[in-house]
């Protein structure tokens, strides 16, 4: 069984739905005891990073979500989740993140030429890094996915696992031992996402994510 985060943040509908089209077991959850019994977390997220990760916090949910994932289970966070498994974002100030993956967030306006458009809206190409990570597995080099995003995952090479190109090569997805994350959103990236999110279901506690 997986369990998305429901902290008031982040479209679930969408995700929950996604879920339920590749048959898995899906339950949206403030509840700690039911994230704690579940197989693995999902930490969706959209809008600002400060009033995400306060209301992650206000709801006691940040600590459940960091002790889930240092006891090995498996844990992806997709657009903003993604970014608040980071160390810190400077997104309108300096906010903390969960520190679960090394790096911080940054606006793409920092790296990509100044003609582009902010925010980053559209369908990109996946660059894969290194040996092909295992939430990749049913898809391929250059499989496109659906990106809504003003900010990205900087200085976090080391756990990069995919980049996208949009005037810059920005970071698509990274991962460290069992905790992923997604820039773009499988849920709306068609069979290339759900092909994602069903790779990522079949990770257990102790699997390398």
């Amino acid at each position: 069984m997986t369990a998305i985060v429901d902290y008031g943040v982040g479209n679930l509908f969408s995700l929950k739905s996604s879920m339920e089209a590749i048959g898995e077991e899906i339950v949206v959850t403030s509840d700690e005891n039911v994230l704690k019994a579940a197989d693995r977390i999902i930490l969706p997220g959209v809008g600002a990073f400060e009033d995400a990760i306060k209301k992650l916090k206000d709801t006691g949910l940040d600590k459940v979500v960091i002790d889930e994932a240092k006891s090995g289970k498996p844990l992806m966070g997709i657009c903003l989740g993604m970014q608040m498994l980071l160390e810190k974002s400077f997104e309108y100030g300096e906010h903390q993140g969960l520190g679960l993956i090394r790096g911080e967030v940054r606006s793409i306006g920092e790296v990509i030429p100044k003609d582009l458009k902010i925010p980053h809206i559209g369908w990109n190409g996946l660059h894969l890094k290194g040996d092909k990570h295992p939430i990749f597995k049913y898809i391929n080099e250059g499989d496109h996915v659906y990106f809504v995003h003003s900010y990205y995952g900087a200085k976090c090479d080391e756990s990069t696992i995919a980049t996208a190109e949009y005037g810059a090569e920005l970071t698509a997805a990274v991962a460290d031992k069992n905790v992923c994350g997604c820039q773009f959103h499988p849920e709306k990236s068609g069979d290339v996402g759900l092909r994602i999110l069903r790779a990522f279901c079949e990770m257990g506690v102790g699997d390398i994510c």
